[in-house]
């Protein structure tokens, strides 16, 4: 079986490691923030009316993320959003190692330069904690969806976790993976 090549992978280890080091002062090299996962989350409150919906977006969640959506459901019964405790209100994807890696990839140097009027990600989306959270408009980003098999525009929610313990650090991890943060 032939090994894939994850650029981007690549680039953490060879250079984006060292350059931590450097900044940070890390002593060793188990202390250097990494990924640790990609979490996809698309909230589909129509889904209550039409059960199509459900499966129409898990089927364009899957193309996107290469990995089947989990289907998420109301925790607490809400009677002004109509929605009653259990019902299937959104899809989420959990994704680590080397689909995590790939998708990144694709986020960064495919999907994010096709966003409409696009100057550079937010560099205050951080938690506190290291992990970035970002918001997609629409799905047609990707480039796995074409405009014809999509029924409607949706978005979602992409966030990154990382073992950082501080903004700081997160920023530059993802800083230096090539994350487009605006100035």
């Amino acid at each position: 079986m032939e090994k894939i090549t994850l650029p981007l992978k690549e680039r953490y280890k060879d250079n984006v490691i060292a350059t931590l080091r450097d900044r940070h002062g890390y002593e060793n090299i188990m202390a250097v923030p990494r990924l640790e996962k990609i979490v996809i989350n698309m909230g589909l409150g129509e889904a209550r009316e039409d059960s199509k919906v459900l499966e129409r977006a898990s089927k364009e969640l899957a193309q996107v993320a290469l990995q089947r959506p989990i289907v998420t459901k109301a925790k607490k019964s809400v009677s002004n959003f109509k929605v009653r405790t259990g019902m299937s209100i959104g899809l989420k994807v959990t994704l680590r190692k080397d689909r995590m890696w790939a998708f990144l990839d694709k986020l960064i140097n495919i999907a994010l330069p096709r966003v409409r009027d696009f100057r550079g990600l937010s560099p205050d989306s951080f938690d506190g904690r290291g992990n970035y959270s970002l918001g997609i408009k629409e799905q047609l980003v990707f480039p796995e969806l074409t405009y014809d098999q999509v029924d409607a525009v949706r978005g979602m929610d992409i966030t990154i976790v990382t073992t950082a313990h501080t903004d700081e650090e997160g920023r530059s991890l993802l800083g230096l993976l090539g994350m487009p943060f605006r100035q």
